[in-house]
């Protein structure tokens, strides 16, 4: 019981966050621990957010258009290799259904919410700001609560599965299934990589690109820095990054002096 709560409470708060508070607490890196925690597993939680995180790191809306949500799918996944005993890059794979059905709940809710723009847009006219705090509130509340509860559908399904799923695991087509879904998790970080290039990629950054995949071959082939190579490498690209930054600052504050006349430089 404690459990259901705490995942609805997690799951309210990560669904409101996603559109309105921005804080990136829905982030699967971060939803995956925590889950993971209430479930008696943290660290399987934060295998499976960084799996899903790697995933997503390209998603974004467009427009209407809304990519698979990222708080239920590693809130499933989670559930998927803790409560079932998926590996987690099977459960990544098999979160992407219901990935798809939260993404289908968002869709619902906004069109729902849609009718309330006219009342909104009347409030504003008015300059009633009690009346748009309360809509504000009534959309996020409304969120919050499908995804709480489409979050505890999911444990209690995963639960109630976990045992004949388990029972199962001797079946050949079992195995066969789950290394097929490990297969799949396994690419689907990638191509969560190649759709963040695409879109924030030019050519003036293929040299990091390059110098970074380089290094992280030689950092990893030393035995004795294969473990931090991860800590070391995201060093090194903050190191670039943060430089780069100063050094742009630095050019854009520099000011001509445009008032010295005719005979300067003569």
């Amino acid at each position: 019981m404690i459990q259901i709560i705490l995942v609805f409470i997690v799951t309210f708060i990560a669904a409101i966050d996603q559109f309105s508070f921005l804080e990136s607490l829905y982030q699967p890196i971060v939803m995956g621990p925590v889950i993971g925690a209430i479930l008696g597993d943290m660290k399987t939680g934060l295998v499976v957010g960084g799996f899903y995180q790697l995933m997503t790191i390209g998603n974004m809306p467009i427009g209407g258009a809304q990519p698979p949500n990222a708080v239920i799918g590693g809130i499933m996944a989670t559930i998927l290799a803790i409560s079932v005993g998926l590996e987690p890059k099977a459960a990544v794979a098999a979160a992407i259904p219901f990935a798809i059905l939260g993404q289908s709940a968002v869709t619902l809710i906004f069109t729902l919410m849609s009718p309330m723009m006219t009342k909104a847009d009347e409030y504003a006219h008015n300059a009633d700001t009690k009346g748009i705090t309360k809509i504000n509130f009534l959309a996020m509340a409304l969120l919050g609560t499908a995804f709480g509860i489409i979050g505890i559908l999911f444990l209690i399904g995963g639960n109630a599965l976990a045992a004949q799923i388990q029972a199962l695991s001797d079946n050949v087509w079992y195995n066969a299934i789950q290394n097929g879904l490990t297969a799949a998790g396994g690419m689907m970080k990638f191509v969560g990589f190649a759709v963040l290039l695409k879109v924030m990629m030019s050519k003036d950054l293929w040299g990091f690109f390059l110098g970074g995949f380089a290094l992280a071959i030689i950092v990893v082939s030393i035995e004795s820095l294969a473990s931090p190579a991860l800590i070391l490498l995201a060093l090194i690209g903050f190191m670039l990054a943060f430089w780069d930054y100063q050094t742009q600052t630095k050019f854009k504050n520099i000011s001509v002096d445009s008032s010295g006349g005719d005979e300067d430089g003569i």
